[in-house]
């Protein structure tokens, strides 16, 4: 085997690659035959296949015909040519040769193993031809091409296929050229052991892309992730979005299965449709649209075009007057170190943002990027009195001017749903949600991933909830979508009915600030974009560049007014939003509590390294494991908790080991 160089690779790939020029075939017209596939196919030996898409059923039946076979299955799923779309495609290839070669009773793993079949599966774009090489034991030989993938609707006489034949030695030894040099460069192999195994996700070392990669040691995938590839992807998605549009207003089919159209019928969509479009505009106007364009560098709320200019007075009044309310807090128990006005600067830097994401998610889609580094969901948990309304209602009227919000009676996934359909770019809050009310409609609502995606949704909002301390757990697999803030401070009794600062912030800021915001984040936003099209392992950090410009704006116009920059100012990265700590500070939290109120649930074993924590229930102690950092290496034994004791002192901020020692000193 000849060993190639990473450089080697790269310039035959480059060599390989369309240069402008068509491979034509010139053919000549003999005569039109009326054949079934049978006859087409019937008569010869050997069988050569490339075909775009397939019915496997009719492939089963196809192997029948001849002693030896060779098929290479490519797909119109598989556009952009990344490890998880070629991995998905070639699970599913699989999985349907097995189903339909046991229905067909096909024994595919004996012929693999005899040599007599030999199926492959693209691992980058193949050709949209669909040739049948055909070669008989007596030297005939035959070409089948033209439109016909390999399946029996396409064979069948059912639907119009352009099919094409030619017989001999020139046409065959063209297309078994172009069928080798397919084979060699760009297919992996099925092996019997695939056909006979489950092969699914847990079983990805089994798939023929890691064969290859077993055999070459190294394997370099270039996703094909060009303008022109995401021109298609794009396309596709704009049809998948008007057929799910359309779906609900078409004519069902009969019992027979037919769809029958009249003009009438047609008349009827029609009006269908326009009644739709009626109520989802009345539903569009009775909430803010806001629209960020990058691309023209343009935000238009409610159809009119922001003015991204504000003068530097209106800029410098909106940030004393955000400072103000911010300072505010400094009165609330419980909010140690300024503890929450950190938290409530990092949710103003998501919330600020929000508008951008869905443009950003959609992008990451189209290039194969995880999304998730966008999250367009967020959770304010706090005691009541911690001012979490009145802090979404301002950020709501620095961005817009007005403060709407959902009521939580109105929550539900389907309403949501509508919401998210028809609203564009204001984040939607929904105020004080109850834990029932979250597990039934949040929690599913806030994993669909590929939410807008298909639809080409650009500008849908984010969501933003906020809860009292009842929600208490957060399960992983929603903390890592949603931007969590956790707040332990509260206002007293005394100091609520005492303080104007919100009605006054509230009643005089303008929207100066956010404009100033939109126009300096629609200047980087290009740059960032780019950055997003470039294949690259890291996710381009949006909350970090969000920051970056709100800590511009304020420290600009916080020396124009002699004004200390304040501490909870600060550049964030997309790490102080989703690191273990972070997400876990709820199950820290309890668990030091615990620690000052009741030292005999905690037992401490030096010489195994272990803490091990009494929760008193196994609810409780399942509720706090999901939640606790994985640096702890937590394990659960009905209501205890173990834990690595040395790690235990980093994340709880206690030495366990001084402290007991100390506390049964007290004791004696």
């Amino acid at each position: 085997m000849d060993i190639f160089t990473l450089e080697d690779m790269q310039e035959i790939k480059k060599e390989s690659t369309f240069n402008g020029q068509l491979d034509v075939v010139k053919a000549e017209f003999v005569s039109a035959e009326s054949l079934s596939w049978q006859e087409l196919f019937q008569g010869y030996n050997k069988l050569y296949a490339i075909t775009y898409s397939s019915g496997i059923s009719f492939v089963c039946k196809l192997l029948e015909l001849f002693d030896e076979s060779e098929i290479i299955f490519g797909s119109k799923e598989v556009m952009s040519f990344t490890f998880q779309e070629i991995a998905a495609y070639q699970t599913k290839t699989i999985k349907r040769l097995q189903e339909d070669a046991s229905k067909a009773k096909i024994d595919l793993i004996s012929r693999i193993d005899n040599a007599t079949l030999k199926l492959m599966v693209a691992r980058e774009q193949l050709s949209h031809e669909k040739i049948y090489i055909l070669e008989a034991n007596d030297g005939r030989k035959r070409v089948v091409m033209g439109s016909a993938n390999m399946s029996h609707v396409a064979f069948s006489g059912k639907q119009r296929e352009n099919i094409c034949y030619m017989d001999g030695e020139n046409a065959f030894d063209w297309y078994y050229g172009c069928y080798c040099r397919l084979k060699e460069n760009s297919t992996d192999d099925i092996t019997s052991k695939m056909v006979y195994i489950d092969t699914d996700l847990e079983n990805l070392e089994e798939l023929p892309i890691a064969k290859t990669v077993r055999v070459e040691k190294v394997f370099v995938i270039e996703p094909n992730v060009n303008e022109e590839t995401r021109e298609e992807i794009r396309f596709a998605m704009d049809v998948t979005n008007m057929k799910t549009k359309l779906t609900p207003f078409s004519p069902k089919p009969d019992k027979q299965g037919l769809i029958r159209l009249s003009p009438e019928i047609i008349k009827q969509t029609r009006r269908t449709v326009d009644e739709a479009r009626v109520r989802e505009k009345k539903e569009q106007d009775e909430y803010p649209q806001l629209v960020v364009n990058i691309d023209n560098q343009t935000a238009v709320l409610n159809d009119k075009e922001l003015d991204l200019h504000p003068s530097d007075e209106d800029v410098s009044n909106d940030v004393e007057l955000f400072i103000e309310y911010m300072t505010g807090f400094e009165k609330f128990h419980k909010n140690k170190n300024g503890v929450m006005q950190m938290r409530y600067f990092e949710l103003a830097n998501w919330f600020f943002v929000t508008p951008f994401l869905a443009t950003i998610r959609h992008a990451a889609a189209i290039n194969n990027r995880e999304n998730m580094a966008y999250p367009v969901f967020g959770l304010v948990i706090g005691l009541s009195g911690a001012g979490k309304t009145t802090f979404l209602e301002t950020l709501l009227k620095m961005m817009i001017g007005q403060k709407p919000t959902l009521e939580n009676k109105d929550f539900t996934r389907s309403a949501v749903l509508k919401l998210r359909e028809r609203v564009k770019g204001v984040p939607v809050v929904v105020d004080d949600l109850g834990p029932d009310r979250f597990r039934q409609h949040a929690v599913e609502t806030i994993k669909n991933d590929t939410f807008g995606i298909s639809e080409g949704l650009m500008h849908y909002p984010a969501i933003i909830i906020s809860a009292n301390e009842d929600v208490k757990v957060v399960a992983p697999e929603v903390a890592r979508r949603t931007v969590v803030c956790r707040l332990n401070g509260t206002l007293k009794t005394a100091d609520m009915l005492t303080a104007g600062i919100v009605r006054r912030v509230q009643g005089t800021i303008g929207t100066a600030f956010y404009r100033e915001y939109l126009r300096r984040m629609l200047e980087v936003m290009p740059d960032f974009m780019s950055e997003l099209n470039k294949p690259n392992d890291a996710p381009p950090d949006v909350l970090a560049l969000s920051s970056k410009v709100i800590c511009a704006i304020i420290r600009k116009y916080s020396n124009s007014n002699k004004r200390p920059v304040p501490v909870y100012v600060r550049k964030l990265t997309l790490h102080d939003y989703f690191n273990d700590y972070k997400t876990g500070e709820n199950a820290v939290k309890s668990i030091r509590q615990s620690w000052q109120v009741d030292r005999t649930s905690f037992k401490i074993n030096k010489r195994a390294n272990q803490l091990s924590y009494n929760a008193k229930d196994i609810y409780e102690a399942n509720k706090l494991l999901k939640e606790l950092p994985k640096d702890l290496e937590a394990e659960r034994s009905r209501e205890w908790i173990n834990m690595k004791l040395d790690k235990a002192h980093e994340v709880f901020k206690i030495d366990f080991r001084t402290e007991s020692l100390l506390s049964r000193i007290f004791q004696r």
